[in-house]
């Protein structure tokens, strides 16, 4: 069941990059978080207009990122924001039951799960990260690069997964970006 009340990803994009730049300047999150919206949520149900699959970073907060409060967006986060079938379980609901069109995979600079596929062999299941990192990299040393090779992997991950044509104007759509820690800006890709 689609909601159709969604927004399409052009609309999400630009509403997307509005909250950025709120954010930018911002000294707390401008996000509806009252008491209100949440009894709306909880009785009406969710009806976020992006999906954003991100990194686990503590300094990673998309709702804050694009100034976004409960309920507008979904966000899937495990560190170095690497795909495997549960992210895209999460993507698939996501898209086929709430009727987001827009998937953003949002890397981040100074990414310790990118750090850590370039300079280490970390042992544990931290290795199934850092090896699925490494399908992206290859043998790339410069971590921005890297950064950039990991969030188009993801990208192409979703769009083989989902079939999904770029150029489809009210289809689902997947955009690449970063996340600059430094500035708290976003880097649409």
């Amino acid at each position: 069941m689609t909601k159709t009340d969604s927004v399409s990803a052009k609309q999400a994009i630009t509403r997307l990059k509005e909250g950025n730049g709120k954010y930018i300047n911002a000294k707390y999150s401008s996000g509806d978080i009252s008491p209100k919206v949440r009894q709306k949520t909880c009785s009406e149900g969710q009806n976020p207009y992006a999906i954003i699959v991100t990194c686990s970073d503590s300094r990673v907060i998309p709702e804050s990122i694009f100034s976004a409060g409960i309920g507008e967006l979904f966000v899937i986060r495990v560190a170095g924001n690497v795909m495997d079938d549960h992210q895209l379980g999460s993507i698939e609901y996501a898209a086929s039951h709430l009727g987001c069109k827009l998937i953003v995979v949002l890397g981040h600079t100074h990414c310790g799960a990118v750090e850590a596929a370039v300079h280490h062999d970390p042992e544990g299941y931290i290795k199934f990260i850092t090896d699925e990192i490494r399908l992206a990299i290859g043998e790339e040393k410069d971590e921005h690069k890297a950064c950039l090779l990991n969030i188009q992997r993801s990208v192409s991950v979703i769009e083989k997964s989902f079939d999904i044509k770029r150029e489809e104007e009210h289809g689902l759509s997947v955009v690449a970006a970063l996340y600059h820690i430094e500035d708290g800006r976003v880097e649409f890709l």
